[in-house]
């Protein structure tokens, strides 16, 4: 933010978080507050300079000096290839999601996604993300990579700032589910300048106690949530096989879950009502599809369970949803 002239003050106080968070040592985010620090930056850097979009701003002043965990885990990579492994890794270190990697014989696609879908993230966030990787390969490698194809959500950011994009990226946005690069084969195997893994293995222990701290510092209930969001659609929804999942007895996680405040079935309730609402309103998947992402047997157990839920049946909601 600094590099890129965006002040930090009124950033948090847009987002209305303490002026001392850049200060704090080991601080934490939920989702919530995550995303209203990258709508605040979004805003800030707009009223600086409304012509050109926010992550191209950062990428403007993006270095490999920069001492950013995802970044220094990526240069020091071999290529593009065991960047994106590491990055997909670490992920968890840096914010709410999923890198999601895909290799055919001539291309790769790396799609971003989120375990929770029920708050989507700022779309500023997402258009940075993809920047940055596009940004890291060229970087790393002192060549002038252009994907193969850049897809966002909606694409509203793109429509708003198209030109400005084509020009960086080399190619038009298009409109995607899911934000998504694809590179050739030939640009994920292209040597990394930067390598360096004598300071990987340095620092690579640090990086994977990171990992386990967030796991230890987790609520039961964060666990849990996170334990269903990757199990729901296999059906798994039992707290044997959670419990089994995270580790713990089904003794420890009934007793944990109740100091705080809920129950294993409170909690899988609560994440499929959610899911469930922002799939009716967001999708167009038939009620049968959901229920099956939901782990229901069909979609009269969904519908039954829905009007338990919210009172409303999911046809109501996505009637309203669609207004």
């Amino acid at each position: 933010m600094q590099d890129a002239g965006i002040a930090a003050s009124p950033v948090l106080r847009r987002a209305q978080l303490p002026g001392d968070l850049f200060a704090r040592q080991n601080v934490r985010l939920d989702p919530d507050n995550f995303f209203k620090l990258w709508k605040a930056i979004d805003d800030e850097a707009t009223s600086i300079d409304p012509e050109l979009p926010t992550a191209l701003q950062i990428a403007k002043v993006m270095s490999s000096d920069w001492f950013d965990p995802e970044l220094f885990a990526a240069l020091c990579s071999a290529n593009l290839a065991g960047a994106l492994e590491r990055i997909s890794k670490y992920v968890k270190l840096i914010a709410p999601m999923i890198i999601k990697i895909d290799r055919s014989v001539t291309h790769t696609t790396v799609t971003i996604d989120f375990m929770d879908h029920t708050q989507p993230p700022p779309e500023v966030f997402l258009t940075f993300k993809l920047v940055f990787f596009v940004q890291l390969v060229r970087l790393a490698t002192r060549n002038h990579v252009l994907p193969l194809r850049v897809s966002l959500p909606s694409a509203v950011e793109e429509r708003r700032h198209g030109p400005a994009y084509q020009r960086y990226f080399g190619i038009a946005v298009t409109d995607a589910p899911l934000a998504t690069l694809v590179f050739s084969n030939e640009d994920m195997a292209r040597p990394f300048l930067t390598e360096n893994h004598k300071m990987w293995l340095f620092f690579e222990p640090s990086l994977r106690q990171r990992l386990a701290d967030l796991d230890k510092t987790a609520s039961m209930v964060e666990r849990v949530r996170g334990a269903l969001l990757e199990a729901i659609p296999a059906g798994e929804v039992s707290m044997q096989s959670v419990s089994r999942k995270l580790a713990v007895s089904v003794r420890t996680l009934q007793r944990r879950l109740q100091d705080e405040g809920t129950s294993f079935q409170q909690t899988l309730d609560t994440l499929r009502q959610s899911l469930a609402q922002h799939y009716l309103r967001n999708t167009e998947m038939s009620s049968a599809e959901i229920s099956f992402l939901l782990g229901f047997e069909d979609s009269n157990s969904f519908a039954r369970a829905f009007q338990s839920w919210t009172g409303k049946t999911p046809q109501t909601v996505r009637i309203k949803g669609n207004v």
